[in-house]
């Protein structure tokens, strides 16, 4: 070997030069793995260490309202939870979606609804949390009250057996009607004995609509289709009282199925609606709401005297 300095000949720096190429695009594959690795890491972890990744779907009949969205950037912030909305515009839905696996929670219903869906359904489903109790509302585009309705007036109710019986005793509360021995939480069409109206019940999700076509002078309309309905708080002529005992029952809940009753994600999704953030976008949606935390045990001990209330009015 010579010991003067030499050039490389040309084949031996082309060599070199695709050696270096080479060198640099491992360094670069190795830095983007890295990088990705610790974006992974980031993502996969909250600032309070907790896990994510995991998806939640659950059922709701207002995914429209804006703190729903306020619900689900806390949700994936805080919780590292993905939480995905599956709305539903029919009530009987919800139920079966949640006891076949299609849903992991739902939220649209009170107790006494879930009550008569486990005894009629013969299910299980159980509440995991607390939201808030809505009055009930008799709403006129004509009329500024009650007694202003005319003799005869056709009024829409919901047609569900909770939801009507709920609504008659709005009605009769009003001076419109009477019922046999004064009405219960199952009481139906059947048990009017005086009216001053008409009173035809219609699906839940059409009351809002047969009263804007004009069709009835006055509904009885849920909170979240008066709402999407936009529905004005000054068009209603009646309404139940949220805070009296009588309405312990109608607090709204979220619900999962029986063997998920202790899932502690779902609990810290329950804690998380009553986030001051959420709260806060929450009345603004629904300012006659009235917010309930109750203990899920109390909630499920609750249900549980409902349903016996239910078994005993089907005859069970």
């Amino acid at each position: 070997m010579s010991n003067a300095p030499a050039l490389p000949d040309k084949p031996k720096r082309r060599g070199l030069l695709i050696g270096i190429v080479a060198a640099v695009v491992v360094i670069a594959v190795v830095v983007v793995a890295l990088v990705l690795g610790n974006r992974d890491d980031s993502t996969s972890t909250t600032a309070g260490g907790e896990s994510s990744g995991e998806t939640v779907r659950i059922g709701v009949a207002d995914q429209s309202l804006p703190y729903w969205r306020t619900y689900t950037d806390l949700a994936k912030s805080q919780l590292g939870v993905t939480v995905e909305l599956v709305n539903f515009s029919d009530y009987t839905l919800p139920n079966p979606a949640l006891s076949q696996g299609e849903l992991d929670l739902n939220q649209f219903q009170h107790i006494q609804y879930l009550a008569n869906y486990n005894v009629e359904a013969d299910d299980d489903i159980q509440p995991v949390g607390a939201t808030a109790v809505y009055p009930l509302p008799l709403y006129s585009l004509t009329a500024d009250s009650a007694e202003a309705l005319p003799a005869d007036a056709q009024v829409a109710i919901p047609n569900d057996a909770i939801n009507q019986a709920r609504a008659l005793l709005v009605l009769q509360q009003g001076g419109l009607l009477t019922l046999k021995d004064g009405g219960t939480a199952f009481s139906t069409t059947n048990d009017i004995e005086t009216s001053k109206v008409q009173v035809t019940a219609v699906a839940a999700d059409q009351t809002a609509s047969a009263l804007q076509s004009g069709s009835v002078a006055a509904a009885v309309v849920n909170n979240n289709y008066a709402t999407a309905a936009g529905l004005p708080e000054d068009d209603i002529i009646v309404a139940d009282d949220p805070t009296a005992a009588a309405a312990a029952p109608y607090v709204n809940i979220f619900a999962a199925r029986a063997e998920d009753k202790d899932d502690e994600t779902y609990a810290k999704l329950v804690d998380l609606f009553h986030d001051p953030a959420v709260q806060e976008v929450f009345l603004q949606d629904n300012p006659s709401a009235v917010v309930q935390d109750v203990p899920a045990a109390d909630l499920q001990a609750s249900l549980a005297e409902v349903e016996e209330d239910a078994k005993a009015a089907a005859g069970q």
